[in-house]
């Protein structure tokens, strides 16, 4: 509809026609009807209201409507309508996935920020740079000047993390996981590492030497604070898994694919029969696709992703599916920019003009 066509606002409005009754020839279809250059001008203003539809531009619409007619707009006025299917509007939003690369290496610096929860870095940061290791032995001395302190900050912490950042065993615990981990760098050295399944393995090994076990949080705390991501680095291999007989077909029966094409779903070949290797993913590089409905995903990912992206995989899984209606993309009708010529003409004209007039300002013509 018009914009400035109601009292109380000049957005643009649109008129849904919903039913559950419709003709057979409106089943699966959606009629739009632009009616924005329709409208006749008020004499007078109404608020936001300056202009309404005349008894023959509602005549036209409804004509257009009922006999679900498709109009090409003829130059800037008139109405135009579209006839689409349903599935026109649809489209999957497809989750692309990409491997995690890391590199490791264990450093002073790195495993500091151990000393510290994640959730809580800033607070306990300040509170350890003013009250040193009395934050181990007399936290409770300092609760309400940190509590105050955090305030001032507007951290705005929920309950949970205000009872963690002042009881006693959060800081024991990050403390022990910082002396853990100064005590493998010890063993393990500071070489830096390209391949963080080999580094992990290393961990591993490590740990079961010095006969300490950790929860899978704790191992994660740690290999987080020493690895960072690089493109060079080797990907991260999350597992490998056995595909054959049914749990084989049942697989691709569910990603619709062949077994050639189980790569571009995430499970990669090793070389042994049956035995593929899942990578760990990357959520950073994760990127999502709105593929038309009308579309095929796979032929889609292969077109429009793996040129770009070779070592991308769908993530079938996640998928989900929306609908959108846009009366710009559908409307939208192209102006072609004016010629060089044309406005190189303008602008001396305008020059030309200027100049005669700042003649006659000074009595100089």
């Amino acid at each position: 509809m018009p914009n400035n066509l109601f009292y109380n606002t000049g957005i643009t409005t649109y008129i849904w026609v919903l039913s559950n009754h419709k003709s057979a020839q409106r089943k699966g279809k959606v009629q739009l009807i632009d009616a924005n250059p329709l409208y006749r001008k008020l004499r007078k203003n109404l608020g936001n209201k300056n202009c309404e539809f005349a008894p023959e531009h509602i005549s036209e619409i409804v004509r257009v409507y009922r006999e679900m007619q498709a109009v090409d707009r003829q130059g800037d006025e008139g109405l135009a309508s579209k006839v689409f299917d349903n599935a026109d509007f649809g489209y999957y939003k497809v989750t692309i996935e990409r491997p995690k690369r890391l590199k490791s290496q264990f450093s002073t610096e790195r495993i500091a920020a151990l000393r510290f929860d994640k959730s809580l870095r800033e607070p306990m940061e300040w509170a350890f740079q003013e009250y040193g290791e009395e934050v181990y032995s007399n936290l409770a001395k300092h609760e309400k000047d940190l509590l105050d302190w955090c305030e001032k900050q507007e951290l705005n912490l929920s309950a949970k993390q205000t009872k963690a950042l002042t009881n006693q065993a959060t800081w024991t615990k990050q403390l022990e996981l910082l002396d853990l981990a100064t005590k493998l760098m010890d063993a393990i050295g500071t070489d830096e590492y390209s391949n963080f399944n080999v580094f992990g393995e290393k961990v591993d090994a490590e740990l079961k030497t010095l006969g300490i076990k950790l929860t899978a949080s704790e191992k994660n705390a740690i290999l987080n604070a020493i690895s960072w991501y690089a493109a060079e680095a080797e990907k991260v291999v999350k597992g490998l898994v056995k595909l054959s007989g049914d749990k084989l077909e049942q697989l691709l029966y569910h990603l619709e694919c062949t077994e050639d094409q189980l790569p571009d779903y995430g499970y990669f070949p090793t070389g042994k029969k049956s035995e593929y290797r899942l990578y760990e993913t990357e959520s950073d590089l994760r990127d999502t696709e709105n593929v038309p409905l009308k579309d095929d995903i796979y032929l889609y990912f292969l077109r429009e992703v793996k040129p770009h992206v070779p070592e991308a995989w769908i993530n079938l899984d996640s998928t989900k599916i929306g609908y959108e209606i846009s009366f710009n993309k559908y409307f939208y009708r192209h102006k072609p920019l004016r010629s060089m010529e044309d406005v190189t003409a303008d602008i001396l004209q305008l020059e030309a003009e200027s100049d005669g007039l700042i003649r006659e300002i000074l009595n100089l013509a």
